[in-house]
């Protein structure tokens, strides 16, 4: 009899237009921040197509969790850089963001001009449902992959209670993981780095016949990276010259640039602050109508600064000016991610096997898993609750008599269709917006 638990051949690296197009699915499906996010290009390109490895993914994620900026976005530079080099990194990266940016601008213009939308507002509500039960989906695929042993389990813990509780800065809380591992890596030696599920991958298989493969890719990444510095530095000296509310803009974002550790709610406050208070680019209310905008469209929440952006041109010179500072923001904030991949992902990928390094990255790993409860939580609590109050510490409580019933109902509906039905994540996205939108003609939300 044949031994059926021999590991399967693995496939062969996609062309770049299979790539692609997987790609434009992730940026067009990327719905509820970087948790659904990482989930997402996990499903596809690791547990369905086998492109990646398990252990390959999660040390390129745990690069990216280094990294200022969005690290799913990052992610995904980082995974087509490693399949097609600098023009897979450069596709991935952009079709990450061009779709919920599109999408971004459309309802950015229809709010300077016409105030909220019921109707959009009831589809993304259950958009919003049914992206949490895919962030669950998430955080119990990553914690049973990448969670071995008992320090790995407490590093995780410790990192969602320093999150989520005590308010710990996301950097401090990630290179104390990182710190934890390298001190202890034989801990961390079964946590995410084995082959995957379903025998050897198509990169690692590439890999393997190639060995030179990465050394002959790194040239013309740090070419690109160095590039990509200089393309965003130059018109930010240049409209510093000039003055006036776009050399705010490209200063403002820039600083944004190099300063956003654990995303977008990481710096939210201060951007609040700075674009309301001292700018006055927008109201209060405003700002949180774009972090709506942000959690309920596709792509990175950091494109809640598109919104930012947005605002801010349109009060100083109309339509052209909005979509000007749309485009101004978005090259801003996002040209220094690709700076950053390309630049320090080929140094990442030779030091791969190294078991201090791969100590620290795997310790990382587990504190992911922190993290992503973290964001799990904290996004449950503000889909299913209409108030949250100041608690101890860092905590945020809920205020219970403001359950949302129908947020609950759509939750349970995604969760059956999703665990119990097998419908997939498009069709499951697709009868929760339905019903989203079936709610908001009939009874408002």
């Amino acid at each position: 009899m044949p031994d059926t638990h021999l590991p399967a051949e693995a496939p062969p690296l996609p062309t770049f237009g299979e790539a692609l197009r997987v790609w434009a699915r992730i940026g067009l499906l990327s719905f509820g921040g970087p948790a659904s996010q990482i989930a997402l290009m996990q499903r596809e390109v690791v547990d369905q197509r086998r492109w990646v490895s398990d252990a390959r993914f999660l040390h390129a994620l745990n690069f990216c969790m280094l990294l200022p900026g969005p690290e799913a976005m990052q992610l995904a530079t980082y995974l087509g850089w490693l399949m097609h080099g600098v023009k897979g990194g450069i596709a991935a990266g952009l079709l990450f963001i061009l779709p919920g940016a599109a999408v971004i601008l459309a309802l950015s213009f229809i709010y300077a001009w016409a105030g909220e939308v019921p109707i959009v507002a009831g589809l993304f509500f259950g958009l919003k449902c049914a992206v949490l039960v895919v962030v669950l989906e998430a955080l119990l695929k990553v914690a049973r992959r990448a969670l071995h042993g008992a320090i790995p389990w407490a590093v995780a813990a410790a990192a969602f209670t320093a999150l989520f509780v005590f308010g710990v800065p996301f950097p401090v809380v990630v290179l104390l993981a990182a710190g934890i591992g390298a001190a202890l890596p034989q801990a961390f030696a079964g946590g995410g780095h084995g082959g995957g599920r379903g025998g050897a991958s198509a990169l690692d298989a590439a890999l393997a016949a190639d060995p030179g493969r990465i050394g002959l890719m790194a040239a013309a990444a740090r070419r690109a990276g160095l590039v990509c510095l200089a393309m965003w530095i130059w018109p930010v000296a240049l409209l510093w010259v000039q003055g006036g509310v776009f050399a705010d803009i490209a200063g403002f974002f820039s600083v944004m640039a190099v300063v956003t550790f654990g995303g977008a709610y990481a710096v939210l406050a201060y951007v609040a602050q700075q674009a309301v208070e001292n700018y006055q680019w927008l109201t209060a209310s405003d700002m949180l109508v774009g972090l709506g905008l942000a959690e309920t469209t596709p792509g990175p929440l950091i494109l809640v600064l598109q919104f930012v952006g947005f605002l801010a041109g349109f009060q100083a010179g109309g339509g052209l000016w909005a979509v000007l500072g749309t485009v101004l923001t978005l090259y801003i904030t996002f040209l220094p991610c690709f700076a950053w991949i390309f630049l320090g992902a080929p140094y990442v990928e030779r030091l791969h096997d190294q078991p201090r390094l791969k100590g620290a990255l795997a310790g990382v790993t587990a504190a992911v898993v922190g993290v992503i409860a973290n964001l799990a939580l904290w996004f449950a609590l503000r889909v299913l609750f209409a108030r949250m109050e100041p608690g101890p510490f860092a905590l945020s409580l809920p205020d219970p008599t403001s359950l949302q019933p129908l947020a609950l109902a759509l939750v349970v509906v995604s969760g059956v269709a999703l665990f119990v039905l097998k419908l997939g994540l498009v069709r499951t996205l697709a009868v929760s917006a339905g019903l989203g939108l079936v709610l908001s003609l009939l009874v408002g939300l």
